[in-house]
Order: C-alpha cells, then structure tokens, then sequence
C-alpha cells in the first residue's frame, strides 16, 4: 500500500546527532586525530574576554568551507543549516541557530584582518594530519597543454607548489563583494 509520510515532516522524535553521521564519515576521521583545541588560544586574544555571548568557532566554520570547497559564506551558512555531519563536527544540535553569513563575514573581515590566524591554523592542521598520516607527501602534477613533448624520465624538476588560505580568503571576499553589488 502506498501511502505518504507526510505527517513524519510533523513529528518529534528523540535522536542523537551522534547516532545520525556515519561512523566512516570523513569529518569523524578529522575529529579524531586532528586536536583543534590550539585554536581557542590562537584567537582568544581577538575577542573581548567578558563582552557578548560565547562564540561558535568561526575559524572551524571557514575551515569546513575551504575543506568542501565552499566558495561563498552565504552557501556555507546553507550548508551547514542542512548538512548533520557540519552541526556534529562544529557541536551544534539539531535545534541550534547557524550564524548567519554575515557572523562569518564580519569576523573574516574585521576580528581577524590583518592577521596570518587562517594560515597559521591550516599550517598547524596540515602538520598535525601529515603525523597521522592522514594526508600523504604526494606530488600531483596536471597539465592540460597540447604541446609535443620531449619528455626525458632521468632529467626532470621537482617543484613544490604551495597553496595558502589567503587565496581562499581572497575567493570569499570576491564573492562577499559580488554579493553586495560591488565590482571589486
């Protein structure tokens, strides 16, 4: 018999967020050996120590959207309202508000300008994954050129090329700007 659902939309239920993310999901596997607890003193002294409400982690939420690839605050801001693992890995309930995109906007732009905080928080990750051996030291090389080759496998370059969250930083005040109307 077919029937709708519709009804179960309305219902309470009594569940752990815990219970919801799969245990083999990839952000379980980050909680577990990467030790963000460095960032609590990396930015404590940014915010004022007995003014406003406890912050959420903005530096944890940025860090979820550089990680997925989230090019904009206001779909990270989506993203995070929807997707149970992001409330698990950031320790938000079911029931908690998300901050909004201007929350992590504001904090990007004014609580932590001028500073290297994103890139000394995604060294110190990269440093404590490389000792889990979560992340490999693996040179990955593309080249999308049609040029013919004159390829010799015993003479070749290494080159190490380095990627940095100012340019990820970069990407969202582009499309903070691009938001508001602005050009550049």
């Amino acid at each position: 018999m077919l029937r709708s659902n519709r009804e179960k939309q309305q219902a309470y239920e009594f569940v752990s967020i815990e219970e919801l993310v799969p245990q083999d999901h990839l952000l379980r596997k980050v909680d577990k050996y990467i030790d963000f607890s460095f960032i609590d003193e990396k930015v404590r002294p940014l915010y004022y120590a007995d003014i406003g409400r406890p912050a959420i982690d903005p530096v944890k939420m940025i860090f979820l959207g550089y990680f997925y690839g989230i090019r904009s605050e206001r779909q990270l801001e989506r993203e995070i309202q929807t997707n149970l693992a992001y409330r698990w890995f950031l320790g938000l309930g079911l029931t908690d508000k998300v901050p909004d995109h201007s929350t992590i906007s504001w904090n990007r732009r004014t609580r932590f300008k001028d500073t290297e905080i994103f890139q000394e928080i995604f060294d110190e990750i990269v440093l404590q994954a490389i000792q889990h051996h979560i992340v490999g030291r693996r040179v990955l090389v593309s080249d999308s050129t049609h040029v013919k080759a004159n390829a010799n496998k015993h003479k070749y370059t290494k080159e190490q090329v380095l990627q940095n969250t100012r340019d990820y930083v970069n990407e969202l005040n582009a499309a903070d700007r691009k938001a508001h109307g602005k050009k550049r």
